[in-house]
């Protein structure tokens, strides 16, 4: 699938991109490092992160809404576990 990330602009990837990864970092266990892969516009029309943890370990795609929010989370298998605390309520991020 081609990505489409001219749609966004700079600063608008730039907080999509800060949003998701303190997301990951805060909400789940093991997280060392997390990369941003493509940030682009769903088919939906939705704003995308896609990126991987730990070097390569496991990847994901979140779908981030209009306020800079995580609204959605696709996980990979092997994808850490959510942190206990963060389980029932996400975590601050």
């Amino acid at each position: 699938m081609k990505s489409n990330n001219e749609t966004y602009d700079q600063a608008t990837k730039e907080r999509a991109q800060e949003a998701v990864v303190q997301y990951i970092k805060n909400n789940y266990e093991g997280i060392k490092s997390v990369e941003i892969v493509d940030i682009y516009q769903s088919p939906m029309g939705g704003l995308t992160v896609d990126g991987i943890i730990n070097e390569g370990e496991a990847d994901f795609s979140a779908g981030v809404e209009s306020n800079y929010k995580v609204g959605s989370v696709g996980l990979s298998e092997g994808f850490p576990e959510r942190k206990e605390e963060c389980k029932e309520k996400e975590c601050d991020y």
